[in-house]
């Protein structure tokens, strides 16, 4: 979880060109399926310490991608909401194929 978390985060962060000073709040969701620790505290170890973070469960629907953890960044920006890129690893890069990569 750790290391997915951290990867997942680092990649938002890197291909948005955003900075954590830019971060309001992250929320992050994990299917049923996941256990071992907080995404949140993943996140605090690569010094989002002072940002808002959230964890909730992800809805436990029939045919849903297993051990999957989703993260909503609020930041501040000037840029339209096309502009952003959305990132999807591992298991997860078939759950949205409408949004830009």
């Amino acid at each position: 979880m750790r290391e997915r978390v951290q990867e997942l985060v680092t990649r938002m962060l890197i291909a948005n060109d955003v900075a954590k000073e830019q971060l309001v709040s992250v929320l992050f969701t994990a299917t049923d399926d996941l256990h071992s620790m907080f995404p949140a505290t993943a996140a605090r170890e690569i010094g989002l310490g002072d940002v808002p973070l959230l964890c909730a469960r992800e809805l436990d629907i029939v045919g849903a991608t297993p051990r999957c953890v989703r993260v909503l960044m609020h930041i501040e920006d000037d840029r339209p909401r096309g502009a952003l890129h959305h990132i999807y690893l591992h298991g997860a890069v078939g759950l949205r194929d409408d949004l830009p990569g």
